[in-house]
């Protein structure tokens, strides 16, 4: 069908059955922030404006916002950069970056990700530092050669193809330093940072060029719009009309007379003493939730998940430590577990979410990291054992359950067969799963080796007899068939 800019039009653009299906995907963070790869290591992003809100923006724990962080003299990252980089310019860091990308290999990346177990995969093309990982047409006006000249988005779109996997673009599109260069420290201060003048037209030409160019599957921006919401949903249209089955994310909020307002500094101020009043009294949830713009595919909650079954699809954000872009000074016990991150993702599929998770390889040579590619390769270890209970499925009447020994449960679902995921391993060979309300199944399987359990209903809970005890794993599918009609 062809699209018209308008909400009725774009709203009946249905979620693809390839992106629904995926369920997993990598992101990747990757820059001239890369080379200094520093940033604050005291806690999650909510830890920085809890507890020093007044420079929180340059105190997060995300090493991609290292150019901002080092114009807040406050900041640990100034410190350090006075230090270790004796206060050169960020613009500095370009030229080591582009000398790592000798030793890039972007088929090597794709086979990695794709032996994880990803579907998809998403490049930032262009983070807040304004850099751009292709030899892009349109031409900065503020920032001289503010490229790489070799084709990173190219490259790595052609490798990620040929291993099966769908390839799609993050685009800063509400930031760029390289436009506003004004150091920010609070939350208004950064909600009031989108540029305006000639910012709106080149950063719609350069998400234009990035469509045409590399048709992605996935259009990812990040943080806002510059433009009012007539021309934004001139560019959904667009999209959709050159890339039918492709998916927008939610974090499109167009220019409003709010974001105008809060150009003006006394405007912020208040805005900050408002929320410091209100984190006083409650304490600001975990994680960062976008809030829902005029027209979306699926939600982005950022290091957070939803509660619940959502009727919209999402996608769950996050990197494998406090930082997507790339920390040298994280060490292993800074990443999650292999296990966490396989829980929170059956979590996440289980209420109708996706993981899009994140590596941030270094700068000086073009590598991700071992702690990052270990966990890759132990997530891609339980996904080939158990991905039937994830891949096209779709939600349960209900999320979560209980075993009688107190494992959690999270349940997918697939026509007539419904799959019980027991989080970590319970000892034994009789796991009971509790309040399910599922009629006794005609055969329940151990997803990853096979065995067969015999089942029997106690009370409210149905109960599998394995012939053996479980292997350890991050978490057990049981394939319930034959389980409702």
């Amino acid at each position: 069908m062809t699209y018209r800019p308008d909400l009725g039009s774009l709203n009946a653009h249905p979620i693809p059955a390839w992106y629904d299906d995926a369920k997993f995907g990598i992101f990747i963070h990757w820059g001239p922030f890369a080379i200094p790869a520093f940033a604050t290591r005291s806690g999650s992003i909510s830890d920085a404006f809890q507890n020093h809100y007044d420079t929180a923006v340059a105190r997060t724990p995300y090493s991609e916002w290292y150019w901002n962080a080092i114009k807040v003299p406050e900041s640990e990252s100034a410190k350090y950069h006075a230090e270790v980089w004796k206060n050169a310019p960020y613009e500095n860091f370009r030229e080591p970056f582009l000398r790592g990308l000798a030793q890039w290999d972007p088929g090597a990346w794709a086979r990695l990700f794709a032996e994880a177990g990803a579907r998809y995969v998403v490049l930032v093309t262009k983070h807040h530092d304004g850099f751009c990982l292709w030899p892009s047409e349109v031409k900065n006006p503020h920032q001289k050669n503010w490229t790489t000249e070799r084709d990173i988005v190219g490259e790595l779109a052609d490798a990620v193809r040929a291993a099966g996997m769908r390839f799609g673009v993050y685009y800063s599109g509400g930031i760029d330093w390289t436009f506003n260069r004004e150091p920010l420290r609070t939350l208004a201060d950064f909600i009031g940072s989108v540029p305006g003048g000639d910012y709106p037209a080149y950063a719609e030409a350069q998400t234009r060029e990035l469509i045409e160019r590399y048709k992605p599957s996935v259009l990812w921006n990040d943080i806002s719009w510059p433009s009012p919401q007539g021309p934004m949903l001139k560019l959904f249209a667009d999209y959709y009309n050159t890339i039918e089955d492709g998916v927008l994310n939610d974090r499109w909020m167009p220019l409003s007379w709010f974001s105008r307002l809060m150009r003006f500094k006394f405007a912020r101020r208040i805005l900050d003493a408002v929320i410091k009043s209100r984190m006083r009294k409650n304490p600001p949830v975990q994680g960062v939730t976008p809030p829902m713009p005029p027209h979306c595919d699926f939600r982005t909650p950022e290091y957070t998940t939803f509660k619940d079954i959502m009727p919209k699809k999402w996608e769950a954000t996050r990197g494998m430590s406090h930082s997507f872009g790339y920390n040298r000074f994280d060490t292993d016990a800074d990443y999650a577990s292999v296990d966490s991150l396989v829980t929170s993702f059956i979590d996440s599929v289980a209420k109708n979410g996706n993981l899009l998770l994140n590596v941030g390889p270094r700068g000086e040579d073009a590598q991700i990291p071992p702690e990052q590619v270990a966990r890759l390769q132990g997530f891609g270890a339980w996904l080939r054992a158990n991905g039937e209970a994830i891949y096209g499925t779709r939600p349960f009447t209900r999320a979560e359950g209980r075993t009688a020994s107190g494992e959690d449960v999270r349940f997918t679902a697939r026509g007539n067969t419904v799959y019980a995921h027991v989080f970590g391993t319970p000892t034994g060979t009789t796991v009971t799963i509790e309040g399910t309300d599922l009629p006794v199944p005609a055969r329940a399987v151990h997803v990853a080796t096979g065995m067969e359990a015999a089942c029997t209903r106690l009370n409210d809970s149905l109960a599998l007899e394995l012939p053996a005890p479980l292997a350890q794993a991050p978490a057990h599918a049981f394939r319930l068939e034959s389980a409702f009609l």
